[in-house]
């Protein structure tokens, strides 16, 4: 990207629906209600041909800097220092306030380019909130409507004059790897005993939920090293999911901050299901997602149905205990939350659970490694003939129940798919086969072959019968 922009201006002036306008996609939530947004979320920006980063804000109050809407304006003038630009907007329909005179104040004092928009242009009566936005002294305001669209190719003239040819297009880079280097597979075609390595040096997304007030923002502010992140001792602060982006061991791990989930008979309010929302996007998103639980008060229903969810969705799983430092007794509480863990999470056996401190920074890097370790897990393949080598032993060991009469047969096994791992058996009859004997075989799976704590999918199909469309002879 070539610059950031940062959109910023008071309280429900259609900042996030312009974000959402710029990006291509509905990322931020919107809603008729003051200050849905609170952190500051950055997108990909396309207008026309200009492509840049563009940062939503939460809006502007005049606050004291310890309530939460002081941190939130603490957190969007971080943004308007790290953009190299700001779209400062207004409403045309409502017109100016003293908020809006006091927020152009303090962008003249940043000393960098501002563009001023007056969105809500189409409306009936906006045109004197348009001429009143003269009065701001920030130049020639830009009409616009967010949510219909109108008056684009005029904002993005505005940006090019206000940043410049040079940063509006930048130089194409001439260098580009041209090389291309082909696997064993690539080369040989299949192989049966052919199991890929995992490639640690690829992006890992990694989703954050739990209860509200579990320590999820602090949790990644301590990743970070900085404050990016809006966190305070209200519960339900963060609404919409934030991806931040940091290097762990050289790896570069995208992680998504979500919004607390309730038991779903509290969640009333239309803004709260649009979080709840917006969070279930981020699990299906990610790849390994950890759930956060407060060690305090562990495992609460709603805390078990988000384990549960997570699984079902399969995506991997890890769980963090936080708010390790409040825990008194800990060795006795730590061998309690394993026979908890091993009793209440029976689908997930052998999941990983760490005791951390987003406060503190206790237990984060051994966080981190069974991230990646499940990750790993997650996207394990195992070879065709292994598998059936493995069929025929537990087969051996335990063969499948009768039913009426018929013994049933598993012919044949292969992997269909990783993440989740998912395999195939050829069988006779498989809506015969019974749970008690599918929960055996995905038991010994995960044994035998070090899949902890990851959801293991089997489909059974039946054979096809070689005589099945021969006619009868007579």
């Amino acid at each position: 990207m070539s610059f950031t922009v940062a959109i910023v201006g008071r309280p429900n002036v259609g900042k996030s629906t312009l974000f959402n306008r710029l990006v291509g996609k509905k990322l931020a939530l919107v809603d008729d209600t003051p200050g849905v947004t609170r952190d500051r979320r950055p997108g990909d920006a396309k207008l026309v041909d200009l492509r840049f980063t563009i940062i939503d804000t939460a809006g502007l109050e005049e606050a004291g800097a310890d309530t939460l809407e002081g941190r939130m304006r603490a957190q969007t003038e971080a943004a308007i220092d790290e953009a190299d630009l700001s779209l400062f907007v207004v409403d045309a329909k409502f017109g100016l306030t003293p908020v809006d005179q006091t927020l152009a104040e303090m962008l003249r004092r940043r000393g960098k380019p501002v563009v001023l928009v007056a969105n809500k242009s189409e409306a009936r009566g906006s045109d004197s909130g348009f001429y009143d936005a003269y009065t701001l002294g920030l130049g020639e305001p830009v009409p616009i409507s967010a949510e219909h669209g109108q008056g684009m190719i005029d904002l993005r003239d505005a940006i090019v004059e206000a940043i410049g040819e040079e940063r509006a297009f930048p130089e194409p880079d001439d260098e580009a790897e041209t090389d291309v280097v082909l696997s064993a597979t690539d080369e040989d075609g299949e192989d049966e005993e052919f199991e890929p390595e995992y490639d640690d040096s690829k992006p890992l997304r990694v989703a954050i939920v739990g209860r509200p007030n579990a320590g999820k923002s602090t949790l990644i502010n301590r990743f970070l090293g900085e404050d990016r992140l809006l966190t305070g001792p209200e519960a339900g602060i963060t609404r919409d999911s934030i991806s931040v982006e940091w290097d762990w061991r050289g790896r570069t791990i995208k992680m998504f901050d979500t919004a607390g989930m309730r038991r779903k008979a509290r969640v009333q309010e239309k803004l709260e299901k649009l979080s709840v929302a917006d969070t279930l996007r981020a699990v299906r998103f990610a790849e390994t997602v950890v759930i956060v639980f407060d060690a305090t008060i562990p495992f609460e229903k709603q805390d078990l149905q988000i384990v549960d969810f997570v699984l079902r969705e399969g995506r991997a799983a890890v769980l963090a205990f936080n708010k390790w430092d409040l825990v008194e007794d800990q060795q006795a509480v730590l061998a309690d939350l394993r026979e908890k863990t091993e009793r209440l999470l029976p689908q997930a056996r052998g999941i990983r659970a760490v005791p951390i401190s987003g406060q503190t920074g206790y237990g984060l890097d051994k966080l981190m490694q069974n991230i990646v370790d499940t990750d790993k897990v997650w996207n394990k393949r195992i070879s065709t003939a292994k598998l059936n080598r493995w069929l025929d032993a537990v087969q051996t060991q335990h063969p499948p129940p009768a039913v009426s009469g018929r013994r049933l047969k598993l012919k044949y096994m292969t992997q269909v798919k990783a993440r989740p791992p998912a395999f195939m058996i050829s069988c006779t009859r498989p809506d015969a086969l019974p749970e008690s004997y599918i929960r055996y075989l995905t038991n010994g799976l995960r044994a035998d072959f070090q899949m902890p704590g990851v959801p293991i999918r089997i489909h059974f199909k039946a054979g096809e019968n070689p005589f099945e469309n021969r006619k009868r002879k007579r």
